[in-house]
């Protein structure tokens, strides 16, 4: 039995249900759980954890910064144990772009970070525009037509492919 560290940054608290299910699923494989904000606990001992998965979710085209500190930060420990990576965004809802080597967030985040994750995968979100504040909901509905998504003010639509999301937490289990 591994204890894997489950880390996430979410804005509108997806990314965070996505983790839920992965931690579910490794559960299910047998290994202990821990989850943890990177956005609030920059300070995480990697060296108590067997096992590291970084969730990070895309809000205008980025991660936050934080992410990306952390794997800096904590790279020669994530390096050191079977780690993994995921992003979360809208755009993964198109099937070009639903693969870590077509994703246009997965390619700048490799680009961009010198960790190099040993598992990769790229789940799409959800939209919900009552959740979002005033400006959110213009900026992301413009984006959405830009890119022939929906813009109905009423949406709420969840874009995840589940069976990939167990899928990876199988994967996660078997490293």
């Amino acid at each position: 039995m591994a204890h894997v560290l489950i880390l996430y940054s979410t804005t509108d608290g997806h990314t965070l249900a996505i983790c839920r299910h992965l931690g579910e699923v490794v559960e299910q494989g047998g290994h202990r759980v821990t989850m943890k904000c990177v956005d609030e606990d920059p300070g995480i001992d990697i060296a108590a954890y067997d096992k590291v998965v970084v969730g990070a979710r895309i809000r205008y085209g980025k991660h936050t910064p934080q992410v990306y500190r952390f794997a800096q930060t904590h790279r020669q420990a994530l390096d050191a144990r079977p780690n993994a990576f995921f992003t979360v965004n809208v755009v993964a809802r198109k099937p070009e772009k639903n693969a870590p080597e077509t994703n246009p967030y997965m390619l700048k985040f490799l680009k961009l970070s010198a960790w190099r994750p040993k598992e990769l995968a790229v789940f799409a979100g959800r939209i919900v525009y009552a959740r979002y504040g005033w400006r959110d909901r213009m900026i992301i509905r413009f984006i959405m037509w830009l890119t022939k998504g929906p813009t109905a003010l009423d949406t709420d639509v969840d874009f995840t492919d589940w069976k990939k999301v167990e899928a990876f937490g199988r994967r996660i289990s078997e490293m």
